[in-house]
């Protein structure tokens, strides 16, 4: 049978741009859940304090095409959501005009349909429910346990937290941050750079740059009317 360094040694070799916590985190995912082989980290000169890092070298990003090559190696930027995902947008095109294929990672524990369509660089962890006809684009990350439904398009760079629910035909434009259980109405369009804060029920159309915040839950006591019938309603008290 083969060992570890004869399949390491068959794997696509990578490089990934981000020595922070999610570029340790893809490396794992990409180390034990894909066909590539992550060989370096790469960081921005001014940022890098230390040579090596989760066992692999540091490598500033002005001698990476001289040491690893893009004829060679391909790359993948493991960047969170800083400037409303501006950060990894900026180092997606820089490590892209240096020459590099940028991979994709989508988890083998998600449920997704052969007609998917995704981009380069993107980001996608386990127990995704992806229908049929959605779109996603370049540079999207999208976090674990979402509902992504049929037809619906996720544009360039966005990021989507965990347990978001979007329903059918909808549009999250470029940029966007979804916070945690958000919920989006069917056929509707999110415009560029939206911050969706968490547990936001959005129903309608949203223009670019704005904020959608929550409505907050509302206690009623056990001492009004009101909480009396709904509890007696559904629970027959």
């Amino acid at each position: 049978c083969r060992t570890d360094k004869t399949e390491s040694s068959m794997k696509q070799k990578i490089v990934i741009f981000g020595t922070g916590e999610i570029g340790q985190l893809a490396k794992f995912y990409f180390q034990h859940d894909s066909d590539f082989d992550v060989v370096a980290f790469v960081a921005d000169d001014a940022f890098i304090k230390e040579s090596t890092s989760e066992g692999l070298p540091v490598v500033p990003v002005s001698e990476v095409v001289k040491r690893y090559p893009p004829s060679q190696f391909q790359a993948h930027v493991a960047l969170s959501y800083k400037k409303i995902n501006e950060t990894r947008k900026e180092k997606y095109l820089h490590m892209k005009s240096l020459g590099y294929t940028l991979v994709s990672y989508v988890c083998s524990k998600s449920v997704f349909w052969p007609d998917l369509k995704i981009g380069d660089n993107c980001f996608i962890l386990e127990n995704q429910t992806i229908q049929p006809t959605v779109e996603i684009g370049n540079n999207v990350m999208i976090w674990s346990g979402n509902h992504l439904g049929h037809g619906c398009k996720i544009l360039d760079h966005a990021y989507l937290s965990s347990h978001i629910c979007i329903s059918g035909h909808t549009v999250i434009g470029e940029q966007c941050f979804v916070g945690v259980n958000s919920t989006f109405k069917d056929f509707i369009t999110i415009g560029k750079r939206v911050f969706v804060t968490m547990g936001a029920d959005v129903t309608k159309d949203v223009p670019d740059d704005a904020v959608i915040l929550p409505s907050p839950s509302k206690v009623i006591p056990i001492e009004d009317e009101f909480a009396q019938k709904i509890r007696k309603r559904y629970f027959n008290l």
